[in-house]
C-alpha cells in the first residue's frame, strides 16, 4: 500500500452519458482550475511499460497504433493508444506522457499494476499538467471509477470528489439508442450498470469531500448549481463558469473523435432532460424502475410506473 498523494485534485465520476465530460469541460472554464476528460487507467496490466511503448509507437507513427479515434490497426495496442490519446485531450503530448510515466516507473520501480500505482501515474498527469499550466489545481473525470471513491480518498486525502449523477432512464434510453459499442444494449445492463455506479459511493465517500450533482440541475439552472459546486470546492465563483463554449480547452483541439466532443462544445441546454419519455417503451421504463427505482426516489426523480398506477387506481 503506498503512502498518501500530495495534491488536491478534483475528481469527477458518474456513469456513461451521464454528462460528466460537459461537467469536466465547464469547470475547466474556471480560471484557477484545470480539468481534463476522462482516463481509463484500469488496463491493461502492466500500465507503465506499456504506455511508454505505446507513446514510442505514435512519436514513430507506427504502423501498428494508427487508426480513427483511439483506434489502433493493431488490437494489441488498443489500451496504450487509448491512455495516450486521453491525456493528449488532457493537454499532455505522447512525448511529455512517455516521460512522466517512465519517471513513475523508475520511481516506484513498478510496472504499476496496482491501483495504488495506476493513482500515482494518475497524480503525475495532473499534476504536470498544473505546472504547465501555472493553474493552482487540477481536475479529471474518473468516470465510473468513482464507485471506489474510499479507495481515492485514501490516497488522495485532499481531493474533492464531483459525482455527476442523471436520471437513470435518460442514461438508459441515450446507451440503448445511441450506437456505441461499449453502450448498454438493454434496460437490464443499464439498470445494473448505473446502480453499479450510483449506489454505494455516497455510503463510503468523505462526506465532506463528495458532493452529487444531478445533471438535470446542471443544464437547468447552471448559475446555481455551479455556484454550489465552487462553494464545495472552496473556489471563488467566476461567470467564465457559463461561457465554457466560447473558451479553449485542450479536448477541442484534441477530440479524437471523442463520443461528447462536439455537444460540449454547445452552450448548457436541457433539451435532452426526460428523453427517456421519447425514447423508450411504456415496458422498457417499467422495467427500469422495477430495477432501480429505489434509487431514482432517493435522488428526486419521481417514478412514472407509480405515477400512472395512481391515475388508473379506482377514486
Amino acid at each position: 500500500m503506498r503512502d498518501p498523494l500530495p495534491s488536491n485534485p478534483l475528481l469527477i465520476g458518474g456513469d456513461n452519458r451521464s454528462g460528466t465530460t460537459l461537467t469536466s469541460v465547464v469547470l475547466d472554464s474556471h480560471p484557477d482550475l484545470v480539468v481534463g476528460p476522462e482516463l481509463d487507467f484500469t488496463e491493461p496490466r502492466d500500465l507503465g511499460p506499456y504506455i511508454v511503448e505505446s507513446c514510442e509507437l505514435l512519436l514513430r507513427d507506427d504502423p501498428r497504433v494508427r487508426g480513427t479515434g483511439v483506434e489502433t490497426a493493431d488490437p494489441d495496442w488498443y489500451f496504450g493508444v487509448q491512455f495516450a490519446k486521453q491525456c493528449h485531450r488532457f493537454g499532455v503530448s505522447f512525448q511529455d506522457l512517455r516521460d512522466i510515466v517512465g519517471g513513475v516507473v523508475a520511481d516506484l520501480g513498478s510496472d504499476i499494476v496496482d491501483f495504488d500505482d495506476r493513482c500515482h501515474v494518475l497524480h503525475a498527469v495532473g499534476e504536470f499538467r498544473r505546472r504547465q499550466t501555472g493553474l493552482p489545481r487540477w481536475g479529471i473525470k474518473i468516470q465510473r471509477q468513482i464507485h471506489r471513491v474510499d479507495d481515492f480518498a485514501r490516497l488522495f486525502p485532499g481531493a474533492h470528489f464531483v459525482h455527476v449523477v442523471r436520471d437513470g432512464r435518460d442514461v438508459a434510453a441515450s446507451n440503448i439508442t445511441g450506437g456505441q459499442e461499449w453502450a448498454y444494449k438493454t434496460v437490464e445492463q443499464a439498470a445494473a450498470g448505473w446502480l453499479g455506479v450510483v449506489e454505494r459511493p455516497h455510503t463510503v465517500a468523505p462526506p465532506d469531500r463528495y458532493l452529487e450533482m444531478r445533471y438535470e440541475d446542471l443544464v437547468g439552472d447552471p448559475r446555481r448549481t455551479l455556484q454550489r459546486v465552487v462553494a464545495f470546492l472552496g473556489v471563488r465563483w467566476d461567470d467564465a463558469l457559463l461561457r465554457h463554449a466560447e473558451l479553449p480547452h485542450s479536448l477541442f483541439d484534441n477530440p479524437y473523435n471523442h463520443p461528447s466532443a462536439e455537444a460540449t462544445a454547445q452552450a448548457l441546454y436541457g433539451a435532452k432532460v426526460g428523453r427517456f419519455r421519447r425514447e423508450l417503451s411504456g415496458e422498457q421504463v417499467a422495467r427500469f424502475e422495477e430495477l432501480a427505482g429505489h434509487e431514482l426516489t432517493r435522488l428526486g426523480y419521481p417514478l412514472v410506473s407509480s405515477d400512472r398506477a395512481h391515475t388508473s387506481s379506482p377514486a
